[in-house]
């Protein structure tokens, strides 16, 4: 492969660009300042085979389901250039149910077992369409607020607030005013 002549390569201008033939393919080479340049001319793509050119039985069409189906295949499911997460969010009658009795992985010690524990869901989501208002002004004991009778800090996601940055030993001397950050 690697002794292959030369003569047999084709030049890639003249891959995609339509070429004179005949006569005026002489009289360009004449003419051409660099008779081996291309024309530019690019070679049409565009009903190339035209309508009917092709047998109509050759063609065997693809198999694309589940995802051709547009009974179950939505666009919004399969554009993953728009996947954003989901929002979560928190209605008032979730609050009132979260601060009553927990959630599923940290239930309260208020809430039974079985038969009498659904009942006592039931009650928890009928209390919450009240609201949070509601909720305060009958449960007087409840704490929200921290210790010190602030409400929760937002999570803090890593950063350390009492770590301060310190300078490290310089490259330069004391006298010269500039730092390195190397």
């Amino acid at each position: 492969m690697a002794t292959k002549p030369l003569k047999d390569v084709v030049a890639v201008g003249k891959k995609y660009t339509q070429q004179s033939t005949g006569v005026w393919e002489m009289i360009r080479r004449i003419f051409a300042v660099d008779s081996n340049r291309s024309n530019g001319v690019p070679v049409k793509h565009f009903r190339n085979p035209p309508p009917g050119g092709l047998d109509p039985t050759s063609y065997d069409e693809a198999v694309t389901t589940p995802a051709a189906d547009i009974a179950d295949n939505p666009y919004w499911k399969r554009d993953v250039r728009r996947a954003y997460p989901t929002l979560s969010t928190v209605t008032q009658r979730d609050a009132v149910g979260l601060l009553t009795m927990g959630s599923a992985a940290n239930p309260s010690p208020k809430l039974l077992a079985g038969e009498e524990g659904q009942k006592q869901l039931v009650a928890v989501k009928q209390e919450g369409e009240k609201g949070l208002a509601a909720y305060f002004e009958s449960e007087k004991g409840t704490a929200v607020l921290g210790e010190n009778g602030l409400p929760p800090m937002p999570a803090t996601f890593g950063r350390k607030s009492a770590v301060k940055y310190d300078l490290g030993p310089q490259s330069y001397e004391e006298k010269y005013p500039c730092r390195s950050f190397v």
